[in-house]
């Protein structure tokens, strides 16, 4: 079992920027897809941004031309980098792979961004 810890979450400014990184523990991580999730309250989660095995991203339209995943294989992290931050980017930020069968979900890292 792969243990997921993602970290990077604070408080951002409209206009900001923020770099979140996801370290996914015990694994074949360079062989797997790798995505970020975000949840609001009351919503359920939705994707973000998510990257193949060989590097190829994907991003929702919501954060397209602002969000850049990346990874390190070598130190079997994915991150997030956030551009441009708005307001409706405040969210509980997640990482998991891109097989329809997760991981069990870490513990998130909450990103606020004030206008």
């Amino acid at each position: 079992q792969v243990r997921l810890v993602e970290s990077g979450g604070g408080l951002g400014q409209a206009g900001g920027s923020l770099v979140l990184a996801c370290i996914g523990d015990g694994g074949i991580f360079n062989m797997r897809g790798w995505g970020w999730w975000r949840q609001t309250p009351g919503n359920q989660r939705e994707p973000v941004a998510r990257i193949t095995s060989d590097g190829k991203p994907d991003y929702a339209d919501s954060v397209k031309g602002r969000f850049i995943i990346s990874r390190d294989n070598a130190k079997s992290t994915v991150y997030l980098r956030m551009n441009s931050l708005k307001p409706d980017d405040t969210a509980v930020y997640y990482c998991n792979t891109n097989s329809p069968v997760k991981f069990n979900w870490g513990q998130g890292t909450r990103v606020t961004v004030s206008s």
